[in-house]
């Protein structure tokens, strides 16, 4: 008779799966990782800026504008990625792929338009497009194109920069 393995007879000490885990830990660690070290631009621009003056300070808010268009760009990526995965694999029809690669270049198309504008236009316009990024990205989780684990990750971050992109402007 074979032997079972502990984890086979117990089913409570099988290690459990990224959904159980505790809402930081479901987050692969280098996920966790690049995702917090990417936020650091966010965090030491807004604080910072608020302890420069004039020339200064325009510079670091300018700079966590133009940081912010990027990562927003990025996060249009993930979608564009998404889109033509399901696309070539059939998942999806043609007009699928017209909204989701659309919606996925509206972030870098609103970020471009945040550092043509007056930095207190731009810092609330970023703010609210990370947020909406956020609510379509958790609508993406929930519809399960994306792991759980992903929506996670981009509450934690989206709290960050939105917090950030808003101390910069008030």
């Amino acid at each position: 008779m074979p032997q079972q393995s502990s984890t086979d007879r117990n089913p409570a000490s099988a290690p459990a799966s990224r959904e159980d885990q505790p809402f930081f830990a479901a987050i692969p660690l280098p996920a966790r990782w690049f995702g917090l070290t990417g936020a650091i631009p966010f965090v030491a621009l807004s604080i910072g800026g608020a302890f420069l003056s004039g020339a200064h300070q325009s510079l670091a808010y300018f700079t966590l504008v133009a940081y912010g268009a990027v990562i927003l760009s990025f996060l249009g990526g993930v979608h564009w990625g998404r889109a033509i995965k399901a696309f070539d694999q059939g998942a999806v029809a043609d007009k699928f792929l017209w909204v989701s690669l659309g919606i996925s270049v509206v972030p870098s198309l609103i970020g471009w338009l945040a550092l043509l504008v007056p930095l207190a236009i731009g810092l609330p316009v970023l703010a609210a497009s990370f947020a909406a990024m956020l609510l379509i990205d958790l609508q993406t989780v929930k519809s399960g194109q994306f792991p759980s684990w992903y929506g996670n990750l981009r509450v934690i971050l989206s709290v960050i920069v939105i917090a950030s992109l808003l101390f910069a402007w008030l």
